[in-house]
């Protein structure tokens, strides 16, 4: 039996499996929060660079994310956005794979840097003295450093090998717009218990216990607050690490709805729906909500259109 199966050398990408004219429509739509993003995330790295005022670890770590939010975006929505329109919905073995390695390494990776920065807004908060000693240039590089190798090596690397050791022979579609692991997971014709298990670990080690040390880094910062006697600096204080614990909770709380969930027939079109929050909405929120609302940033763009035009 083994020897008559042939294997899979493409997939096809089901999508949202809508009409024609409402996918030209999304297609537009998506194509706008794309564009967006990009251009959004650019400027944050553009304004970092530019402005000395900016070198700083909060900034550092906002840069990091900004990369690894255009990239993220970049790994699958060009291609999604070609489905849209051109009903071409195949995509090879190879490139499918490689899909899957870069959106899984680098929404590991975010995960890492998002609980790295509420660290650096715990010290500068609750041990604002001993702040610059605590987050030098080398920890910070260090930090940084280790969220992208642990991303890519405990949560790419080990799944997608993991995932190449099965065999697919059909069928071929994908119920997905991008090749997402579960749903390619899905048409292996071999037991894949381990594949799941190693999911599910992979999934309590990036999602579970960051989210925890991101909640404990804000209890401690929200007690902190608590103690500041001007209402002025507590409400600085407060809408800095709110707004950042909202995306957060949106970040961590997604992911475990998709990757911890119990499966179900009907939870995959949720499933897509929740998708695009990573690769359309997250680049736009992430440089709102971290970046262009800041009075240095702002002033820093002020700063760079007054050079430019004058």
């Amino acid at each position: 039996m083994e020897g008559n199966r042939s294997r899979v050398t493409e997939f096809v990408l089901l999508g949202f499996r809508l009409s024609p004219e409402t996918e030209v429509l999304l297609f537009w739509v998506f194509s706008l929060l794309y564009t967006v993003g990009l251009l959004a995330n650019g400027l944050i790295l553009l304004l970092i660079c530019l402005d000395r005022r900016l070198h700083t670890p909060m900034y550092f770590f906002l840069s990091h994310l900004a990369v690894l939010d255009m990239s993220y975006a970049s790994s699958y929505v060009p291609k999604m956005l070609a489905n849209l329109v051109t009903h071409t919905r195949t995509i090879s073995f190879v490139p499918c794979i490689m899909q899957t390695f870069f959106y899984l390494g680098l929404a590991a990776t975010e995960c890492l840097i998002l609980v790295t920065m509420s660290y650096d807004r715990y010290v500068a908060i609750c041990h604002p003295l001993q702040y610059t000693v605590i987050m030098s240039w080398s920890v910070c590089t260090g930090l940084a450093a280790t969220s992208w190798s642990w991303g890519f090596s405990l949560n790419a690397l080990i799944p997608v090998m993991l995932l190449l050791r099965l065999p697919f022979c059909g069928p071929q579609e994908v119920n997905h717009f991008f090749c997402e692991l579960l749903s390619v997971l899905k048409l292996a014709c071999a037991d894949t218990w381990l594949n799941k298990v190693v999911i599910f670990a992979a999934s309590v080690f990036f999602l579970v216990g960051p989210l925890c040390l991101t909640l404990v880094s804000y209890v401690h910062i929200l007690w902190a607050i608590l103690k500041i006697q001007s209402g002025e600096g507590r409400r600085k204080a407060f809408s800095t690490c709110s707004s950042h614990l909202c995306v957060v909770g949106l970040f961590f709380g997604i992911a475990m709805m998709v990757y911890m969930a119990p499966d179900s027939s009907q939870g995959e079109e949720k499933e897509k729906i929740l998708s695009l929050f990573y690769g359309l909405f997250n680049p736009v929120l992430n440089p709102l909500i971290y970046s262009l609302r800041n009075a240095q940033v702002k002033d820093a763009l002020c700063k760079v259109l007054q050079v430019r035009f004058r």
